[in-house]
């Protein structure tokens, strides 16, 4: 649109009716001049005439004239004092107006307009466009309003607008029709911006307030005295599964939504009743169920009465309470099912809370750990130590590594290892304890039992060592002496110095076979024999040894079963048992020996011991003698070991008995009070004969057969060992008997000499262990080429250390070292089958 420039006066204000008032009376004047002209010519012209009559008419038309004009003048003094009182209201106005003609042009604008627009060559309406930022949107406003005003109507609109110094301000336009002016109009701007400026941070902070109550995670709701809703969030809303516009504008009530319960114990929620957390059932539309509750107070009274109610979800509420629960059942469950002992105590020590595998660990059955204190079953030496520890982490100090405690508990004395840790409030002040107790028990036994098994191998490693050594320089000795003895009489005093060093030399060979039995790498000949007939066999014999103060009781069991052993070895460990039982009743007593059957369905721990279960033959050794100290009984089945005074014993008693029973696949038990007695308790497997087996026959022992009196034989021995002394005697004695013996000094040299074929060997007579080459090497090259040759092994070690190396051949034979020159020689004519006992 295209306002036309307007004409303004100095003060660019228009000036209108200027020259109106001189107009009017001039015209007066002509009237006046006409109507006397008219009268002067009717007086000069005659009546009647035509020139007569148009005087009159002159006189009638300035008479209407003058008549027109007064009465044109009065309109028109009227309407310049209108005129000069709306300009006085217009001036007076505080906010800009102006007024425009039909064709838009100002005919009037106040002081107000001309300060803040006037100027700079502007039309007044010219500043909207100014400051407009779409001019054809303000173009198209412009033409609304005064197309409105041009009809009759009054229009409004907001507009921005340019001041003079070149703001732009926001007016509420108001466009008035002027009813005597055809198109004139009256436009007042008002100036809006700081109004509008709060209004929109008004609504801003409106649709702030609006997304935050529609955003909130819970309901919030307000319904009339009838129970409408007048306001309801987009939360509640979404419960109720419809739109707030929709609950709003369908005149909806918060009872539609509400489910009735049976519950008898639940009061009815009343909708205009004020409360707190009043749970209720919301059935939403789409049939969704919300359990709920309501807090809500009341606003006004009447019909301004209303609700103002919060809403919130209970389901997230009891999610986590069934969490909690769950929680707590699944902790309470590993509480109680935990295999580790827990407790909870307070800063004293005190057992507040335990679970069942501390009461089981710590108490009999009929006993509680509530309100007892935890020193009360820590061993004296450890309860400064615990309760240091226990300080420390009272005042926050961590347990870096866990607390072993020696404890008695109903069962005994056990090992505990303790895992403490604090406990705090939600304050931060200190609840408590939370321990752990853990079993060491088992492990400290196993780790001792271990301890022990490789102590007990070490030493029995070093004398089985030794005796094989001492077997070597026994061997020389005895058979040296059998050697010096064929040149002498039985009367010489020389025959009786060497029969005094052989007879040394065996006492020093029963030495080392205690050694080699503790070491249990003794050779065993076991066969199944009944324990019963041994020990009644035995009764004279110990009824000897234990002398006239010591009794002896036997107490035979019925129907005992059989057992598998070497029965001389048996014989041997009752004998030492016997002999241990009568030294400890110096003053006399009683020996008691008692056998039964024992079955044991499951595995048995004793001391450092776990015996399986199974079928067992027991017998039961016990004395009524000074007893065994505790602090030593740990330790009476070490070699050496003995309390006995210095020269009364070689301390190799008990530990002879310890290793012959656990080579023969037995245990020994020890119980003793000092001042009461003690007891040792032998467990034999039970033997089980296999269908159509029958009993072995007892090996042949060369020492109990009466001896061959010819020894003599013939035939090649090739005879391998590596002691030079072991070797010159064997093949003297052989040499002596009437064979033809070859010498090696190493399973090597041996295999050189049959591979050349110089001598036919009709035995191999061998040591076992030699360095290279061994024994039952050697023995397996020969038997590639020769596997008819006989072999006679000799060792100070047991059989059991080849014979799993070359397996089970009846061909290969076995000579125990030390060994005599009779012995030699009959084993090497008994395999060569010359033995003729007379």
């Amino acid at each position: 649109m295209v306002l036309e420039a307007d004409r303004t006066g100095e003060n660019g204000r228009r000036l209108p009716m200027r020259g109106v008032k001189p107009l009017l009376l001039l015209g007066l004047i002509a009237a006046a001049t006409s109507l006397g002209l008219g009268v002067w010519l009717g007086t000069q012209l005659p009546a009647g005439s035509p020139t007569y009559y148009a005087s009159l008419a002159i006189d009638l038309v300035a008479v209407l004239a003058f008549g027109t004009l007064a009465f044109l003048g009065g309109r028109l003094a009227a309407a310049g004092r209108m005129a000069s009182l709306a300009r006085q209201a217009l001036e007076a106005l505080p906010d800009a107006a102006f007024v425009t003609d039909a064709k838009g042009l100002i005919g009037f604008a106040n002081a107000a307009y001309v300060a803040r627009f006037a100027g700079g060559g502007r039309s007044p309406l010219q500043v909207f466009l100014d400051g407009a930022e779409d001019d054809e949107a303000v173009e198209s406003e412009l033409n609304r309003l005064k197309t409105q005003a041009r009809v009759g109507g009054t229009a409004h609109a907001e507009l921005r607008a340019r001041f003079l110094d070149g703001r732009i301000g926001w007016f509420e336009v108001t466009v008035a029709p002027i009813a005597s002016v055809r198109g004139g109009a009256v436009w007042q701007l008002v100036d809006i911006t700081d109004s509008r400026q709060l209004r929109g941070v008004i609504e801003a902070g409106r649709t702030m307030l609006f997304e935050f109550f529609d955003g909130v995670p819970f309901g919030l709701y307000s319904v009339d005295e009838s129970g409408r809703f007048l306001m309801i969030n987009e939360t509640l809303a979404g419960w109720l599964g419809a739109s707030p516009e929709a609950l709003i504008n369908g005149r909806a009530r918060i009872e539609d939504f509400l489910v009735t319960t049976d519950d008898a114990t639940r009061v009815p929620f009343d909708p205009q009743a004020p409360g707190e957390g009043r749970e209720v059932l919301l059935n939403g539309r789409q049939g969704r169920l919300t359990y709920a509750a309501i807090s809500q107070t009341i606003e006004g009274s009447g019909p301004s009465r209303r609700t103002c109610s919060v809403v919130r979800d209970l389901a997230p509420d009891r999610a986590r309470e069934e969490a909690l629960i769950r929680a707590r059942q699944r902790f309470q469950r590993f509480f109680e099912i935990a295999p580790v002992g827990i407790a909870l105590i307070d800063t004293h020590a005190r057992f507040k809370e335990t679970n069942p595998a501390l009461e089981k660990l710590l108490l009999t059955e009929s006993e509680h750990l509530a309100g007892r204190n935890l020193m009360e079953f820590v061993f004296e030496d450890d309860q400064v130590p615990a309760a240091e520890r226990l300080a420390q982490i009272v005042k926050g100090t961590a347990l870096d590594r866990p607390l072993e405690l020696r404890v008695r508990t109903g069962a005994g004395d056990k090992t505990l290892a303790l895992f403490a840790s604090r406990l705090d409030t939600a304050e931060g002040s200190i609840a408590g304890l939370i321990l752990h107790f853990i079993d060491l028990t088992e492990q400290k036994n196993l780790e001792l039992q271990f301890a022990q098994s490789q102590k007990m191998q070490a030493v029995g490693q070093l004398a089985g060592g030794v005796a094989h050594d001492f077997n070597n320089l026994l061997t020389a000795m005895i058979g040296f002496c059998d050697l010096l003895l064929l040149r002498f009489r039985p009367g010489d005093q020389s025959f009786a110095d060497i029969m005094q060093i052989k007879q040394n030399a065996n006492r020093a060979a029963n030495l080392v076979r205690q050694l080699l039995a503790f070491s249990r790498q003794q050779t065993l000949q076991p066969r199944v024999i009944d324990i019963g007939e041994v020990l009644s066999d035995l009764s004279h014999l110990l009824n000897r040894l234990l002398g006239e103060n010591v009794e002896l009781k036997m107490m035979q069991g019925r129907a005992l079963g059989t057992v598998r052993v070497d029965q001389g070895q048996l014989e041997q460990v009752i004998i030492n048992l016997a002999v241990n039982a009568r030294d400890a009743m110096p003053g006399g007593g009683t020996l008691t020996i008692k056998t039964s059957n024992v079955e044991r369905t499951e595995a048995t721990q004793r001391e450092l011991e776990i015996m399986p279960a199974g079928n067992y033959v027991l017998i039961e050794v016990s004395d009524d003698g000074t007893g065994i100290p505790r602090e030593i009984v740990g330790r009476i089945f070490e070699p050496f070991f003995s309390t006995k005074e210095v020269g009364s014993g070689t301390g190799l008693g008990l530990s002879t008995v310890y290793g012959i029973v656990k080579q023969t696949g037995g245990f020994i038990f020890v119980d003793s009070t000092v001042g009461v007695g003690t007891q040792f308790s032998l467990y034999l497997p039970q033997h089980v004969r296999k269908e159509g087996e029958a009993p072995p026959l007892p090996a042949l022992d060369p020492l109990e057969v009466a001896a061959p009196r010819d020894l003599t034989g013939a035939g090649t021995i090739l005879l391998v060992e590596d002691e030079d002394p072991v070797r010159l005697f064997s093949a003297r004695a052989l040499r002596n008997k009437g064979y033809t013996v070859v010498e090696a000094k190493s399973g090597e040299a041996a295999l050189q000499i049959i591979q050349a074929g110089v001598e036919t060997i009709d035995l191999i007579v061998t040591d076992v262990v030699m360095p290279r080459m061994d024994g039952p090497t050697l023995i397996k090259q020969v038997r590639e080429t020769k596997p008819d040759m006989k072999v006679v092994f000799i060792s100070g070690y047991t059989e059991d250390t080849f014979r799993k190396r070359i397996g089970d051949d009846s061909d290969i034979h076995f000579l125990a070292k030390p060994f005599s020159l009779k012995q030699l020689a009959f084993k090497v004519k008994e395999i060569m089958g010359e033995v003729r006992v007379d």
